[in-house]
């Protein structure tokens, strides 16, 4: 139930009831935890493979080890804390603790968006302009695109989140299963456009931008396949592109529909709540296995990595 007078900043907040029975807690349990830790497990494979073997040390696997640790920052984020609600079939989260999950999701989602792009731009240049493939993508320009990537997510969410903490709290019910920008803004007392047009400005920016830049570049791929490619090739280039387009847009449109989800009141809570979810769930769990275990090479170094690892036991 709503409180109607001002709040303590610092005071108990109460997320969304997650409704699950009281015998089905500890299969709720093992399986949220199960679900954690192959997110995990199959990150931090793709990530250490490519950092320890030499010959993954280019553009593209960087990108995608980025990518992994964009995603394991969202399942830290959300997975943790549910584990310990569902145990203690509490939902109370302090204000401080709301606020930083809110941060680290926000700071997964646009990761696993700008990064994704990246990626696309670097396949553009290799199938495009292989003969310049290596001026233009070197290694200091992908550090730059990555270091430029972490600060412009940083530097927007600092001022994102400098906006909702000028508030006090006048509720104490967060309106999802989880804490993020829209519902710590449905706390606040006062006039919260500012926070509604800064967020609306991101949506375009942080959404909108990469959706064009990945359309385009694979647009330009599958033309170039098409006209200077054979069957195999076109074959190949429609099989790795469509994956990865269908991959993405389906990133793109159900985090678009999450976020406006919140700005609709006709949108049923429950609809809204596994949207919501969904976007954490999903992408965690298929990025490294469609940009990363599908991958000719990274297979083989993960092969190589493993048996290494095997052998340095025995």
């Amino acid at each position: 139930m709503n409180v109607n007078v001002s709040l303590d900043t610092w005071g108990e907040l109460t997320m969304e009831s997650l409704s699950i029975p009281p015998g089905n807690v500890y299969p709720a349990f093992v399986f949220v935890g199960l679900s954690y830790g192959v997110i995990l497990a199959c990150n931090l494979l793709v990530l250490t493979t490519i950092a320890v073997s030499a010959s993954l040390h280019r553009p593209m696997f960087t990108l995608l080890l980025n990518l992994s640790v964009s995603d394991m920052i969202g399942a830290t984020a959300f997975y943790p804390q549910l584990l310990g609600s569902i145990l203690s079939r509490s939902r109370s989260i302090s204000h401080p603790a709301c606020l930083l999950q809110a941060v680290l999701l926000h700071i997964y989602g646009s990761g696993n968006m700008l990064f994704l792009a990246a990626m696309a731009y670097d396949r553009y240049i290799a199938i495009c302009l292989p003969l310049r493939y290596n001026s233009i993508m070197t290694l200091q320009r992908s550090a730059r695109i990555t270091a430029s990537i972490w600060l412009a997510i940083f530097a927007i969410y600092a001022a994102l989140f400098a906006l909702v903490g000028r508030f006090k709290i006048c509720r104490t019910k967060i309106v999802d299963v989880y804490c993020n920008n829209p519902s710590l803004v449905k706390l606040a007392c006062g006039d919260t456009s500012a926070n509604n047009i800064y967020g609306l400005i991101l949506l375009v920016a942080v959404i909108g931008g990469p959706l064009v830049l990945v359309v385009y570049t694979y647009v330009r791929i599958l033309v170039t396949c098409a006209v200077s490619g054979g069957s195999q090739a076109r074959g190949k280039a429609l099989q790795t592109c469509g994956t990865h387009l269908i991959v993405f847009l389906v990133l793109q449109i159900n985090t678009v529909c999450t976020l406006t989800a919140h700005r609709l009141n006709y949108v049923s809570p429950n609809t809204r709540r596994f949207l919501g979810v969904s976007v954490l769930i999903f992408p965690p769990i298929i990025d490294p296995l469609i940009y990363g275990l599908n991958t000719k090479e990274i297979r083989i170094n993960i092969v190589r990595f493993l048996r290494r690892a095997c052998l340095s036991r025995k």
